[in-house]
């Protein structure tokens, strides 16, 4: 949440506030305070908003109530923001390396006796921490731009991290105070449509994928350090993480059969006969 609290509501924040009450509300009966909402940084689970998911959540949630934990309840309704702001800082940079941007809100809630503690509370910074909860229709890797790959969020490939950027947002549902929010600055609940109930089972898939690929890589690495040993194996060795299975498959067929031709099995004889072999044994007994 920014530091601006108790604000008095100027002429312009109480018209827009009004359009949003069903009652005509005065400067002296509304509280306002703003909102860092949520940002284009990666969070704690390895996913972000793009520039364009900020905009679209910025008009969305305008009119959106504020509640407590997510839980969607119209007892828990204490306060609705009335305007947005995407606010851009050139000088800092995100993990992606873009330009970090954040969503700002603007709520107020009525000055009344049951909203006195919660006031107090935002006052003291103890209400202070903020998620939101909404619909993307799209998340893609940073990796290779797939919406569904083999990578896993939180590695790093070649110097770059994984992560899901979330686009194509549908929805603005709520936004609520929480102890600890997703995003480290303001903190994002997500849902991507209907619940994916195979998320989990996808990311086990994704890990096993990985180890197998890391284990398809060692075996192309070991089979060109056979094939030719005046390789540079370290450099073989980046090189391979740059590949994925089609490649792997296909340069491991060839340096399976270049090795082999370095060095070749062994011939293994046909056995002889019992007969065969006390005939050879005795044309050498002295």
């Amino acid at each position: 949440m920014e530091e601006q609290r108790g604000m008095a509501a100027a002429a312009e924040d109480l018209a827009l506030i009004n359009a949003l009450a069903k009652a005509e509300l005065t400067a002296e009966q509304v509280y306002v305070f703003t909102l860092r909402l949520c940002d284009n940084e990666v969070d704690r689970d390895f996913e972000r908003f793009d520039g364009e998911a900020l905009e679209r959540l910025g008009e969305l949630f305008v009119g959106k109530s504020g509640i407590f934990d997510h839980q969607w309840s119209a007892g828990g309704q204490t306060a609705r923001l009335y305007k947005t702001q995407v606010v851009r800082e050139s000088a800092q940079k995100t993990q992606a390396g873009d330009e970090y941007r954040w969503l700002k809100g603007w709520a107020y809630l009525l000055r009344t006796e049951k909203n006195e503690d919660l006031i107090a509370e935002i006052e003291g910074g103890i209400k202070k921490e903020v998620s939101v909860g909404c619909s993307a229709g799209r998340r893609v890797c940073s990796v290779c731009g797939a919406e569904d790959c083999g990578h896993v969020p939180g590695q790093v490939y070649d110097g770059k991290l994984c992560f899901w950027e979330l686009r194509d947002i549908k929805d603005a549902y709520e936004w609520s105070f929480v102890a600890v929010p997703a995003q480290r600055a303001a903190g994002v609940l997500k849902r991507f449509g209907q619940e994916r109930e195979g998320d989990r089972t996808l990311r086990k898939e994704a890990e096993l994928r990985r180890k197998y690929l890391q284990a398809l890589r060692r075996e192309v690495v070991r089979l060109a350090m056979l094939a030719d040993d005046g390789l540079d194996g370290g450099v073989f060795a980046k090189a391979a993480q740059r590949l994925e299975e089609p490649e792997l498959l296909e340069l491991r067929k060839s340096l399976e059969t270049r090795a082999a031709g370095r060095f070749p099995a062994p011939v293994q004889l046909r056995r002889r006969d019992a007969a065969a072999e006390a005939e050879d044994a005795e044309a050498f007994r002295i």
